[in-house]
């Protein structure tokens, strides 16, 4: 027996210096801009004053990487959304974990 774990780690990747602009432009584009754009300057701010205390770029990376992946799946929510799909029968996390608690 192998003491190896069963998958891969993830790996973090450095995203592009210029990342973070380029999403903040993409935001202000999107339609959901009114809300998004505040959350993603928030989160980056908390990353960029984590990374200024422990001298490590993670927590800003991960910002991006969260965010880009926003960008990339809202297209696929809005079709969810749009299909109409009945999803009344979805579990309500905040109630199963009041019910653990």
């Amino acid at each position: 027996m192998s003491a190896q774990p069963d998958h891969a780690p993830l790996t973090t990747y450095a995203p592009a210096p210029g990342a973070p602009a380029e999403l903040l432009a993409q935001l202000r584009a999107d339609k959901r801009a009114t809300t998004w754009v505040p959350a993603f300057e928030r989160d980056y701010a908390a990353a960029l004053e984590e990374s200024r205390r422990t001298f490590s770029l993670a927590g800003l990376y991960e910002v991006v990487q969260d965010w880009q992946g926003r960008i990339a799946h809202a297209p696929a929510v809005d079709a969810f959304v749009a299909s109409g799909y009945d999803d009344s029968d979805a579990v309500d996390l905040a109630e199963l974990r009041r019910r653990r608690g």
